[in-house]
């Protein structure tokens, strides 16, 4: 009998993601923009947007890391990653909604979390789980440094993938 990819939750960790430069990342469902912001300590407890769901699942198919899906609570309201093309681009949104407990499949929403070197255990890296070589990353734009997908070759160490 042939087992197809199957995700499966397994556990929820709750963590702030910050970027080389100690930013965090903030979401802003409102001007439709996730970035990393220099964030005060009074910010931080109010933790809008910051405070993230790593949602881990087991995979019946050994995979190139752990499963990961995110989420994020914006004024009570819950928000999952997801990765949508547009115009020949892989641009990174933030959806209402909830994080499913299983998926069949494939999916927009899964990224596999490795570490970002051997050494760094604290430091890692998410590879989108439909294309290859496309990580998590930081681009300067508008004066923000924005969360984005980007192509990384295998090998490579790139500062703005390292979450």
């Amino acid at each position: 009998e042939l087992e197809c990819d199957a995700f499966r939750r397994e556990k929820i960790l709750q963590r702030v993601l910050r970027n080389v430069n100690s930013q965090l990342l903030v979401v802003r469902p409102d001007l439709n923009v996730a970035a990393f912001e220099d964030v005060t300590d009074q910010e931080m407890k109010s933790g809008n947007g910051m405070h993230f769901s790593i949602h881990c699942y087991k995979t019946t198919t050994p995979s190139a890391g752990l499963p990961v899906a995110f989420s994020v609570l914006v004024e009570d309201k819950s928000y999952y990653m997801c990765c949508e093309e547009e115009r020949g681009r892989i641009t990174v949104r933030f959806k209402e909604g909830k994080v499913p407990a299983e998926f069949p499949g494939e999916s927009n929403i899964i990224f596999f979390k490795t570490t970002f070197t051997p050494e760094s255990s604290r430091a890692f890296k998410f590879e989108y789980s439909l294309k290859q070589g496309m990580f998590l990353a930081f681009q300067q734009e508008d004066g923000l440094r924005k969360l984005i997908l980007k192509k990384v070759s295998r090998g490579e160490v790139d500062e703005t993938v390292k979450i």
